[in-house]
Protein backbone atom coordinates (compact mmCIF):
# COMPACT_ATOMS: atom_id res chain seq x y z
CA UNK A 1 0.00 0.00 0.00
CA UNK A 2 1.24 2.98 -1.08
CA UNK A 3 1.26 6.09 1.62
CA UNK A 4 0.31 9.41 0.45
CA UNK A 5 2.58 12.08 -0.06
CA UNK A 6 0.75 14.15 2.41
CA UNK A 7 0.78 12.00 5.12
CA UNK A 8 4.60 11.51 4.62
CA UNK A 9 4.97 15.36 4.66
CA UNK A 10 2.97 15.76 7.93
CA UNK A 11 4.81 12.83 9.71
CA UNK A 12 7.86 14.64 8.68
CA UNK A 13 6.95 17.64 9.73
CA UNK A 14 5.72 16.46 13.02
CA UNK A 15 9.28 14.51 13.89
CA UNK A 16 10.91 18.16 12.78
CA UNK A 17 8.90 20.15 14.84
CA UNK A 18 9.44 17.78 17.81
CA UNK A 19 13.31 17.32 17.20
CA UNK A 20 13.74 21.36 16.94
CA UNK A 21 12.06 21.69 20.80
CA UNK A 22 13.93 19.24 21.97
CA UNK A 23 17.27 20.68 20.55
CA UNK A 24 16.01 24.01 22.32
CA UNK A 25 15.73 22.45 25.59
CA UNK A 26 19.01 20.97 25.66
CA UNK A 27 17.97 17.48 25.27
CA UNK A 28 20.04 16.31 22.11
CA UNK A 29 19.87 12.48 22.35
CA UNK A 30 15.97 12.89 22.40
CA UNK A 31 16.01 15.60 19.19
CA UNK A 32 18.40 12.65 17.49
CA UNK A 33 15.49 10.32 17.26
CA UNK A 34 13.26 12.42 16.34
CA UNK A 35 15.02 13.83 13.01
CA UNK A 36 16.25 10.65 12.36
CA UNK A 37 12.68 9.33 12.39
CA UNK A 38 11.53 12.37 9.77
CA UNK A 39 14.81 11.28 7.89
CA UNK A 40 13.33 7.27 7.89
CA UNK A 41 10.57 9.26 6.20
CA UNK A 42 11.60 11.12 3.66
CA UNK A 43 15.29 10.87 3.33
CA UNK A 44 15.85 14.23 1.20
CA UNK A 45 14.09 16.40 4.16
CA UNK A 46 16.47 18.71 4.36
CA UNK A 47 15.40 20.42 7.66
CA UNK A 48 15.42 17.32 9.61
CA UNK A 49 19.20 16.89 8.30
CA UNK A 50 20.20 20.33 9.41
CA UNK A 51 18.47 19.88 12.64
CA UNK A 52 20.12 16.14 12.96
CA UNK A 53 23.55 17.76 12.53
CA UNK A 54 23.33 20.30 15.22
CA UNK A 55 21.71 17.63 17.46
CA UNK A 56 24.89 15.66 17.10
CA UNK A 57 27.20 18.11 17.54
CA UNK A 58 25.89 19.31 21.14
CA UNK A 59 25.30 15.75 21.48
CA UNK A 60 29.20 15.45 21.60
CA UNK A 61 29.80 18.35 22.97
CA UNK A 62 27.78 17.97 26.00
CA UNK A 63 29.58 14.19 26.70
CA UNK A 64 33.01 15.39 25.46
CA UNK A 65 34.04 11.66 25.01
CA UNK A 66 37.78 10.80 24.90
CA UNK A 67 39.97 8.19 26.07
CA UNK A 68 40.37 4.77 25.08
CA UNK A 69 37.09 3.21 25.11
CA UNK A 70 36.14 6.12 22.87
CA UNK A 71 39.16 5.16 20.41
CA UNK A 72 37.65 1.36 20.42
CA UNK A 73 34.40 2.42 19.78
CA UNK A 74 35.76 4.08 16.57
CA UNK A 75 37.80 1.18 15.49
CA UNK A 76 34.57 -0.87 15.76
CA UNK A 77 33.17 1.37 13.24
CA UNK A 78 36.03 0.54 10.45
CA UNK A 79 33.55 -2.03 9.33
CA UNK A 80 30.78 0.84 8.95
CA UNK A 81 32.59 3.34 7.07
CA UNK A 82 34.08 0.48 4.53
CA UNK A 83 30.26 -0.12 4.08
CA UNK A 84 29.32 3.55 3.37
CA UNK A 85 32.20 4.02 0.63
CA UNK A 86 31.00 0.29 -0.78
CA UNK A 87 27.12 1.44 -1.25
CA UNK A 88 28.73 5.12 -2.31
CA UNK A 89 30.60 3.44 -5.49
CA UNK A 90 27.79 1.31 -6.01
CA UNK A 91 25.84 4.09 -6.78
CA UNK A 92 23.14 3.80 -3.44
CA UNK A 93 23.94 7.20 -1.91
CA UNK A 94 20.40 7.26 -0.05
CA UNK A 95 22.02 4.17 1.45
CA UNK A 96 25.04 5.42 2.25
CA UNK A 97 23.57 8.63 3.91
CA UNK A 98 21.56 6.72 6.65
CA UNK A 99 24.75 4.38 7.55
CA UNK A 100 27.14 7.57 7.76
CA UNK A 101 24.23 9.15 10.06
CA UNK A 102 25.57 6.41 12.84
CA UNK A 103 29.25 7.64 12.01
CA UNK A 104 28.39 11.28 12.45
CA UNK A 105 26.11 10.09 15.44
CA UNK A 106 29.41 8.97 17.00
CA UNK A 107 32.01 12.00 16.05
CA UNK A 108 29.77 14.52 13.79
CA UNK A 109 33.35 16.44 13.95
CA UNK A 110 35.98 13.53 12.47
CA UNK A 111 37.20 15.23 9.08
CA UNK A 112 37.41 11.50 8.00
CA UNK A 113 33.22 10.54 8.77
CA UNK A 114 32.50 14.10 6.99
CA UNK A 115 34.17 13.21 4.15
CA UNK A 116 32.12 9.98 3.51
CA UNK A 117 28.63 11.84 4.58
CA UNK A 118 29.90 14.37 1.94
CA UNK A 119 30.74 11.94 -0.81
CA UNK A 120 27.12 9.95 0.22
CA UNK A 121 25.35 13.28 -0.23
CA UNK A 122 27.02 13.34 -3.84
CA UNK A 123 26.01 10.49 -4.88
CA UNK A 124 22.77 10.45 -4.06
CA UNK A 125 21.84 13.74 -5.32
CA UNK A 126 21.65 15.95 -2.59
CA UNK A 127 24.64 19.10 -3.08
CA UNK A 128 22.51 20.85 -0.29
CA UNK A 129 23.11 18.02 2.09
CA UNK A 130 26.82 17.97 1.23
CA UNK A 131 26.95 22.00 1.75
CA UNK A 132 24.77 21.43 5.50
CA UNK A 133 27.43 18.92 6.47
CA UNK A 134 30.39 20.93 5.74
CA UNK A 135 29.03 23.86 7.01
CA UNK A 136 28.05 22.53 10.25
CA UNK A 137 31.65 21.08 10.80
CA UNK A 138 32.92 24.39 9.81
CA UNK A 139 30.85 26.43 12.39
CA UNK A 140 32.14 24.10 14.98
CA UNK A 141 35.88 24.37 14.03
CA UNK A 142 37.87 26.00 16.52
CA UNK A 143 39.70 28.07 14.08
CA UNK A 144 38.29 29.97 11.29
CA UNK A 145 39.09 27.26 7.91
CA UNK A 146 38.75 29.05 4.62
CA UNK A 147 39.16 25.82 3.02
CA UNK A 148 36.54 24.16 4.35
CA UNK A 149 34.35 27.49 4.16
CA UNK A 150 35.01 27.52 0.46
CA UNK A 151 33.98 23.64 -0.12
CA UNK A 152 30.62 24.75 1.75
CA UNK A 153 30.32 27.66 -1.02
CA UNK A 154 31.15 24.90 -4.12
CA UNK A 155 28.52 22.43 -2.63
CA UNK A 156 25.73 24.94 -2.68
CA UNK A 157 26.43 26.10 -5.90
CA UNK A 158 26.27 22.07 -7.30
CA UNK A 159 22.71 22.42 -5.42
CA UNK A 160 22.17 25.98 -7.24
CA UNK A 161 21.48 27.19 -4.04
CA UNK A 162 23.18 30.62 -5.28
CA UNK A 163 22.11 32.52 -2.50
CA UNK A 164 23.73 30.80 0.47
CA UNK A 165 26.77 30.35 -1.98
CA UNK A 166 26.73 33.81 -2.43
CA UNK A 167 26.81 34.64 1.24
CA UNK A 168 29.23 31.92 1.97
CA UNK A 169 31.86 33.82 -0.49
CA UNK A 170 31.16 36.79 1.03
CA UNK A 171 32.17 35.39 4.67
CA UNK A 172 35.56 34.46 2.86
CA UNK A 173 36.43 37.98 1.89
CA UNK A 174 35.32 39.25 4.83
CA UNK A 175 38.43 37.18 6.36
CA UNK A 176 40.40 37.65 3.22
CA UNK A 177 39.17 40.54 0.80
CA UNK A 178 42.58 40.63 -1.18
CA UNK A 179 41.66 37.25 -2.57
CA UNK A 180 40.99 37.94 -6.15
CA UNK A 181 39.96 34.35 -7.44
CA UNK A 182 37.25 34.35 -4.31
CA UNK A 183 35.74 37.43 -5.63
CA UNK A 184 35.74 36.16 -9.42
CA UNK A 185 33.96 33.38 -7.91
CA UNK A 186 31.69 35.64 -6.05
CA UNK A 187 30.68 37.64 -8.89
CA UNK A 188 29.93 34.20 -10.84
CA UNK A 189 27.84 33.32 -8.28
CA UNK A 190 25.64 36.56 -7.98
CA UNK A 191 25.11 36.59 -11.85
CA UNK A 192 23.43 32.77 -11.44
CA UNK A 193 21.72 34.21 -8.64
CA UNK A 194 20.32 37.33 -10.91
CA UNK A 195 19.07 34.78 -13.45
CA UNK A 196 17.25 32.24 -10.72
CA UNK A 197 16.24 35.51 -8.90
CA UNK A 198 16.38 38.26 -10.88
CA UNK A 199 13.55 38.81 -13.90
CA UNK A 200 11.04 40.55 -11.58
CA UNK A 201 13.75 42.61 -9.69
CA UNK A 202 15.17 43.93 -12.82
CA UNK A 203 11.83 44.30 -15.00
CA UNK A 204 11.23 48.37 -15.51
CA UNK A 205 14.56 49.57 -14.39
CA UNK A 206 17.06 51.39 -17.27
CA UNK A 207 19.20 49.40 -18.40
CA UNK A 208 17.80 46.37 -16.28
CA UNK A 209 17.24 44.20 -19.06
CA UNK A 210 20.38 44.42 -20.98
CA UNK A 211 22.54 43.59 -17.29
CA UNK A 212 20.42 40.65 -16.70
CA UNK A 213 20.81 39.45 -20.05
CA UNK A 214 24.44 39.88 -19.89
CA UNK A 215 24.32 37.87 -16.36
CA UNK A 216 22.39 35.46 -17.50
CA UNK A 217 25.06 34.79 -20.75
CA UNK A 218 27.87 34.46 -17.80
CA UNK A 219 25.68 32.27 -15.50
CA UNK A 220 24.86 29.60 -18.60
CA UNK A 221 28.47 29.47 -19.50
CA UNK A 222 29.21 28.77 -15.93
CA UNK A 223 26.34 25.96 -15.66
CA UNK A 224 27.46 24.29 -18.57
CA UNK A 225 31.03 24.07 -17.25
CA UNK A 226 30.02 22.83 -14.07
CA UNK A 227 27.71 19.98 -16.04
CA UNK A 228 30.97 19.45 -18.16
CA UNK A 229 29.00 20.48 -21.64
CA UNK A 230 31.30 22.82 -22.64
CA UNK A 231 32.73 23.80 -26.16
CA UNK A 232 34.81 26.01 -27.93
CA UNK A 233 36.31 28.97 -26.33
CA UNK A 234 33.71 28.48 -23.00
CA UNK A 235 35.89 25.22 -22.26
CA UNK A 236 39.14 27.04 -22.07
CA UNK A 237 37.44 29.91 -19.83
CA UNK A 238 35.90 26.70 -17.33
CA UNK A 239 38.68 24.56 -17.42
CA UNK A 240 40.72 28.14 -16.20
CA UNK A 241 38.18 28.43 -13.25
CA UNK A 242 38.84 24.62 -11.91
CA UNK A 243 42.88 25.35 -12.56
CA UNK A 244 42.45 28.72 -10.18
CA UNK A 245 39.91 26.44 -7.66
CA UNK A 246 42.52 23.75 -7.40
CA UNK A 247 45.41 25.87 -6.72
CA UNK A 248 43.53 27.49 -3.97
CA UNK A 249 42.58 23.69 -2.87
CA UNK A 250 44.48 21.09 -4.19
CA UNK A 251 42.68 18.34 -3.02
CA UNK A 252 39.41 19.41 -4.12
CA UNK A 253 37.88 16.54 -5.68
CA UNK A 254 34.64 17.90 -7.10
CA UNK A 255 36.73 20.74 -9.01
CA UNK A 256 39.28 17.98 -10.07
CA UNK A 257 36.66 15.56 -11.67
CA UNK A 258 34.81 17.96 -13.04
CA UNK A 259 38.26 19.68 -14.87
CA UNK A 260 39.63 15.89 -15.71
CA UNK A 261 36.14 15.49 -17.26
CA UNK A 262 36.79 18.91 -19.66
CA UNK A 263 39.96 17.63 -20.62
CA UNK A 264 38.76 14.12 -21.46
CA UNK A 265 35.92 15.09 -23.46
CA UNK A 266 37.91 17.74 -25.86
CA UNK A 267 40.84 14.74 -25.63
CA UNK A 268 43.63 16.56 -23.92
CA UNK A 269 44.56 12.88 -21.90
CA UNK A 270 47.91 14.44 -20.58
CA UNK A 271 46.47 17.05 -19.04
CA UNK A 272 43.58 14.84 -17.82
CA UNK A 273 46.24 12.62 -16.43
CA UNK A 274 47.95 15.17 -14.87
CA UNK A 275 44.84 16.83 -12.72
CA UNK A 276 44.32 13.59 -11.57
CA UNK A 277 47.48 12.42 -10.67
CA UNK A 278 47.91 15.53 -8.39
CA UNK A 279 44.74 15.13 -6.60
CA UNK A 280 45.40 11.06 -5.96
CA UNK A 281 48.81 12.18 -4.04
CA UNK A 282 46.64 14.03 -1.46
CA UNK A 283 43.42 11.91 -1.49
CA UNK A 284 42.40 8.13 -1.14
CA UNK A 285 39.81 8.05 -3.66
CA UNK A 286 38.95 5.07 -5.71
CA UNK A 287 36.49 6.56 -7.80
CA UNK A 288 39.38 9.33 -8.63
CA UNK A 289 41.48 6.06 -9.06
CA UNK A 290 39.72 4.56 -11.50
CA UNK A 291 39.33 8.16 -13.79
CA UNK A 292 42.93 8.18 -13.64
CA UNK A 293 43.17 4.68 -15.06
CA UNK A 294 40.51 5.42 -17.80
CA UNK A 295 42.33 8.37 -18.64
CA UNK A 296 45.70 6.59 -19.53
CA UNK A 297 43.59 3.93 -21.14
CA UNK A 298 42.42 6.34 -23.12
CA UNK A 299 45.27 8.08 -24.25
CA UNK A 300 46.71 4.72 -25.21
CA UNK A 301 43.54 4.19 -27.55
CA UNK A 302 43.77 7.77 -28.41
CA UNK A 303 47.64 6.55 -29.98
CA UNK A 304 46.47 3.11 -31.31
CA UNK A 305 43.33 5.18 -33.48
CA UNK A 306 45.91 7.54 -35.33
CA UNK A 307 48.06 4.62 -35.88
CA UNK A 308 45.38 2.88 -37.30
CA UNK A 309 44.13 5.66 -39.34
CA UNK A 310 47.69 6.11 -40.98
CA UNK A 311 47.91 2.45 -41.67
CA UNK A 312 50.85 1.98 -39.14
CA UNK A 313 51.44 -1.13 -36.99
CA UNK A 314 50.17 -0.76 -33.84
CA UNK A 315 50.68 -4.09 -32.33
CA UNK A 316 53.52 -2.72 -30.08
CA UNK A 317 51.32 -0.11 -28.41
CA UNK A 318 48.61 -2.46 -28.06
CA UNK A 319 50.79 -4.96 -26.02
CA UNK A 320 52.00 -2.55 -23.71
CA UNK A 321 48.19 -0.95 -23.63
CA UNK A 322 47.40 -4.56 -21.86
CA UNK A 323 50.05 -4.66 -20.06
CA UNK A 324 49.72 -1.34 -18.07
CA UNK A 325 45.77 -2.52 -17.65
CA UNK A 326 46.52 -5.51 -15.82
CA UNK A 327 49.52 -4.20 -13.75
CA UNK A 328 46.71 -1.49 -12.74
CA UNK A 329 44.26 -3.60 -11.80
CA UNK A 330 46.77 -5.22 -9.66
CA UNK A 331 47.72 -2.25 -7.83
CA UNK A 332 44.32 -0.87 -7.32
CA UNK A 333 43.47 -4.07 -6.17
CA UNK A 334 45.77 -4.25 -3.77
CA UNK A 335 45.31 -0.69 -2.34
CA UNK A 336 40.93 -1.53 -2.07
CA UNK A 337 41.17 -5.12 -1.21
CA UNK A 338 37.66 -5.06 -0.06
CA UNK A 339 36.69 -3.39 -3.55
CA UNK A 340 34.41 -6.44 -4.96
CA UNK A 341 33.88 -4.93 -8.26
CA UNK A 342 37.37 -3.97 -8.96
CA UNK A 343 38.13 -7.29 -8.20
CA UNK A 344 35.80 -9.02 -10.66
CA UNK A 345 37.51 -6.42 -13.29
CA UNK A 346 41.05 -7.84 -12.34
CA UNK A 347 39.44 -11.56 -12.35
CA UNK A 348 38.11 -11.11 -15.58
CA UNK A 349 40.83 -9.77 -17.16
CA UNK A 350 42.98 -12.79 -15.47
CA UNK A 351 40.72 -15.49 -17.30
CA UNK A 352 41.22 -13.52 -20.53
CA UNK A 353 44.97 -13.98 -20.51
CA UNK A 354 45.12 -17.54 -18.73
CA UNK A 355 46.30 -17.00 -15.62
CA UNK A 356 43.40 -19.20 -13.71
CA UNK A 357 44.67 -19.72 -10.53
CA UNK A 358 45.44 -16.02 -9.37
CA UNK A 359 41.63 -15.68 -11.47
CA UNK A 360 39.94 -17.85 -8.71
CA UNK A 361 41.45 -15.93 -5.95
CA UNK A 362 40.00 -12.77 -7.21
CA UNK A 363 36.81 -14.25 -7.92
CA UNK A 364 35.97 -15.69 -4.89
CA UNK A 365 35.91 -12.28 -3.76
CA UNK A 366 33.70 -11.20 -6.10
CA UNK A 367 31.15 -13.03 -5.79
CA UNK A 368 30.27 -11.81 -2.71
CA UNK A 369 29.15 -8.62 -4.17
CA UNK A 370 25.38 -9.12 -5.56
CA UNK A 371 26.30 -7.37 -8.63
CA UNK A 372 28.97 -9.14 -9.50
CA UNK A 373 27.78 -12.67 -8.35
CA UNK A 374 26.43 -14.73 -11.25
CA UNK A 375 29.38 -13.13 -13.72
CA UNK A 376 31.87 -14.24 -11.04
CA UNK A 377 30.45 -17.88 -10.88
CA UNK A 378 30.18 -18.54 -14.24
CA UNK A 379 33.93 -17.18 -14.92
CA UNK A 380 34.82 -19.25 -11.73
CA UNK A 381 33.62 -22.13 -13.73
CA UNK A 382 35.52 -21.26 -16.76
CA UNK A 383 38.78 -21.40 -14.64
CA UNK A 384 37.56 -24.80 -12.83
CA UNK A 385 37.07 -26.15 -15.92
CA UNK A 386 40.64 -24.91 -17.83
CA UNK A 387 42.01 -26.90 -14.69
CA UNK A 388 40.54 -30.22 -15.08
CA UNK A 389 38.18 -29.49 -12.13
CA UNK A 390 34.66 -30.40 -13.94
CA UNK A 391 32.86 -31.41 -10.78
CA UNK A 392 34.06 -27.96 -9.50
CA UNK A 393 32.94 -25.85 -12.64
CA UNK A 394 29.73 -27.63 -12.47
CA UNK A 395 28.95 -26.75 -9.02
CA UNK A 396 29.30 -22.92 -9.79
CA UNK A 397 27.28 -23.24 -13.23
CA UNK A 398 24.49 -25.15 -11.29
CA UNK A 399 24.11 -22.47 -8.73
CA UNK A 400 24.56 -19.90 -11.15
CA UNK A 401 21.72 -21.01 -13.49
CA UNK A 402 19.69 -22.13 -10.66
CA UNK A 403 19.83 -18.19 -9.24
CA UNK A 404 18.73 -16.75 -13.34
CA UNK A 405 15.26 -17.04 -13.60
CA UNK A 406 15.10 -16.09 -17.05
CA UNK A 407 16.86 -17.15 -20.20
CA UNK A 408 19.30 -14.26 -20.16
CA UNK A 409 22.58 -14.19 -22.58
CA UNK A 410 24.09 -14.93 -19.09
CA UNK A 411 21.90 -18.17 -18.33
CA UNK A 412 22.88 -19.14 -21.93
CA UNK A 413 26.56 -19.41 -21.73
CA UNK A 414 25.94 -20.30 -18.13
CA UNK A 415 23.78 -23.70 -19.75
CA UNK A 416 26.11 -24.07 -22.65
CA UNK A 417 29.36 -24.70 -20.29
CA UNK A 418 27.13 -26.84 -18.27
CA UNK A 419 26.45 -29.10 -21.52
CA UNK A 420 30.30 -29.03 -22.24
CA UNK A 421 30.94 -30.70 -19.27
CA UNK A 422 28.51 -33.13 -19.96
CA UNK A 423 29.72 -33.77 -23.25
CA UNK A 424 32.84 -34.44 -21.36
CA UNK A 425 31.77 -36.72 -18.72
CA UNK A 426 30.64 -38.60 -21.86
CA UNK A 427 27.09 -37.24 -20.42
CA UNK A 428 25.07 -37.00 -23.91
CA UNK A 429 21.69 -37.52 -22.99
CA UNK A 430 22.21 -34.40 -20.28
CA UNK A 431 24.30 -32.41 -23.07
CA UNK A 432 21.61 -32.68 -25.55
CA UNK A 433 18.86 -31.81 -23.23
CA UNK A 434 21.04 -28.36 -21.97
CA UNK A 435 21.54 -27.69 -25.56
CA UNK A 436 17.81 -28.14 -26.47
CA UNK A 437 17.06 -25.62 -23.42
CA UNK A 438 19.37 -22.93 -25.34
CA UNK A 439 18.36 -23.83 -28.69
CA UNK A 440 14.82 -23.39 -27.95
CA UNK A 441 15.13 -20.29 -27.05
CA UNK A 442 18.03 -18.77 -29.12
CA UNK A 443 18.56 -20.40 -32.26
CA UNK A 444 21.40 -18.26 -33.46
CA UNK A 445 23.19 -19.05 -29.63
CA UNK A 446 27.09 -20.11 -30.80
CA UNK A 447 27.04 -22.95 -32.51
CA UNK A 448 24.15 -24.70 -30.40
CA UNK A 449 22.50 -25.85 -33.47
CA UNK A 450 25.31 -28.03 -34.46
CA UNK A 451 26.72 -29.28 -31.51
CA UNK A 452 23.10 -30.31 -30.81
CA UNK A 453 23.15 -32.37 -33.99
CA UNK A 454 27.10 -33.69 -32.95
CA UNK A 455 25.30 -35.01 -29.60
CA UNK A 456 22.61 -36.67 -31.06
CA UNK A 457 24.23 -38.59 -33.31
CA UNK A 458 26.21 -39.82 -30.69
CA UNK A 459 23.36 -40.94 -29.01
CA UNK A 460 21.61 -42.17 -31.59
CA UNK A 461 24.80 -44.57 -32.76
CA UNK A 462 24.76 -45.84 -28.70
CA UNK A 463 21.24 -46.96 -29.47
CA UNK A 464 21.76 -48.56 -32.79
Amino acid sequence: MTIPASTIAQKVQNYTARGKQSLELGKAKLAIEMFKQALLASPKALEARVGLRAAQILAFKQEAPSGLAFMVKKLLKTFTSMKVSSLIKNGRGIEAMAIAEELLELDPLDPKYIDLAVKAAESAGMPEAAAMTIEAAYASSPSSNLVLLEKVATYYMIAKNYAKARDTYKKILEADPTNQRILQLLKNTEAQFTISDGWEQTAGKVGGTRDLLKNKEEAERIDRGNKAEIIGDDASKVAAEYIKRLEAIPHDTVAARALARLYMKSKKHKEAIDVLEKVTKLVTDPELDKMLSTAKLAAFDSIIEERAKRGEDFAEVKAERDRFELDDLVARAERYPNDGHLRFELGSKLVGIGSYDDAIKHLQVSQKNLKDRLESLYLLAKCFKAKGQRDLAVMQLETARDSIQTMTELKKKVIYELALCAEDSCEDEKAYDYYKDIYSNDVTFLDVERRMMVVKKVIDAKKA
